[in-house]
């Protein structure tokens, strides 16, 4: 075995005696990457039930975030030892889907301002609830590859971020049964639509600067010798 391989744990000891990044190309990593995607679609489908019934805008943006999770951790295992255009345009994909995500949020949330009426506050709480214990099972299935490569890495911080946006939407249903009133719903329903667009753009910007820094590498790698 090449001393430059690979490891199962998240940082090994290069063959220069430098720390490498966990690349995420291990059978236990793209498991466990597996069984997140199957928690999120769980979750998808859970929320997204009980989103509709209820008619929360807070809830709408929690199950497109699963919905997009599982997709965008898809495309992180895709993604995994493959080239930097590969990863890049990976990427763009993502943040083209939050992009779209976060529109559609910000549509409902208006259509449910004009329609004016409270949602449930106690089924907000629960559902959120419900989501928070998929993406706590998720972060600590993960837990152990918290550090790596941007590819992994973005996988933890998204879960981990995640975990706390569900307990975010649990408050919200208590705050709208105390106050009987549809506006904290919708205020954090817009604000996560916000965070949405500005995780789509820094993604963008990322993929982009990837790109970029690949071309030039390139063009100074096939340039002649003068």
């Amino acid at each position: 075995m090449s001393s430059c391989s690979s490891s199962e744990t998240p940082a090994a000891t290069g063959c220069c005696g430098h720390d490498v990044a966990f690349d995420g190309a291990s059978p236990a990593y793209r498991r466990i990457l597996a069984a997140v995607i199957g928690i999120n679609l769980v979750g998808f489908a859970g929320v997204g039930v009980g989103a509709w019934m209820a008619g929360s805008a807070s809830l709408a943006a929690n199950t497109l975030d699963f919905a997009a999770d599982a997709a965008t951790y898809g495309l992180s295992l895709w993604a995994i030892g493959r080239s930097v255009q590969a990863r890049s345009g990976a990427a763009l994909i993502k943040s083209a889907s939050l992009a779209v995500m976060a529109l559609s949020i910000l549509g409902f949330a208006i259509w449910r301002a004009a329609a004016g009426v409270a949602p449930e506050g106690m089924a907000i709480s629960g559902l959120g609830l419900f989501g928070a214990a998929a993406n706590l099972l998720a972060a600590l299935l993960l837990l152990r590859y918290r550090e790596g490569d941007a590819n992994v890495r973005s996988v933890w911080l998204c879960t981990r971020n995640d975990l706390v946006q569900c307990l975010a939407v649990a408050a919200t249903g208590v705050a709208v049964t105390l106050t009987g009133s549809r506006w904290p719903d919708l205020v954090v329903g817009v604000l996560l639509a916000a965070v949405f667009l500005r995780s789509a753009w820094q993604i963008t910007s990322q993929a982009l600067a990837e790109r970029r820094a690949e071309l030039e590498r390139d063009l100074v790698t096939h340039s002649p010798a003068r």
